[in-house]
């Protein structure tokens, strides 16, 4: 897949270790039951998916969600019903553009971050339209940078 805004192509060098189907890799002492209700509870406690995948394998020794339960994390939460209000690479983005902001406030002549954060908002926008397209957000869903501002600060 070819990065957003250069011209360059980016693939990932690694590949995960082929399991068995069924198989559980040496030294996990948890179960995939076990394993999804760690991933509830993380979430239900306000953790995002990414902390949560993060927290199973420094602290469990769970290597890899998919592998071993069958199931991606997002798809867990959603059987179990535990909702997420934005989705979280949306939320990532929209982090990165309140931060931009504030700095770009301070330093108004900085001209290379006013064009990162340029490039993040189109990021933003393309996300938001997918996610409309999707059903995940309102079809009245639209990024605006102050309003950004209060989401992040409520999370």
């Amino acid at each position: 897949m070819a990065k957003l805004h250069t011209k360059r192509h980016g693939k990932s060098g690694s590949l995960k270790p082929i399991m068995a189907k069924g198989e559980l890799p040496e030294g996990l002492k948890l179960s995939k039951e076990e394993i999804e209700k760690l991933i509830v509870d993380y979430a239900q406690h306000g953790m995002p998916p990414a902390l949560i995948g993060e927290t199973l394998k420094k602290e469990k020794g769970v290597p890899y969600i998919k592998q071993i339960t069958g199931k991606r994390l997002m798809d867990i939460l959603k059987e179990n019903n535990v909702k997420i209000d934005l989705p979280p690479d949306l939320m990532d983005l929209m982090k990165k553009a309140v931060n931009l902001n504030k700095h770009l406030a301070k330093n108004h002549t900085d001209i290379h971050n006013r064009v990162r954060l340029n490039r993040v908002e189109a990021k933003i926008w393309r996300l938001t339209k997918y996610y409309i397209r999707e059903n995940v957000l309102p079809s009245k869903w639209r990024y605006n940078a102050q309003e950004a501002e209060l989401l992040i600060k409520r999370v």
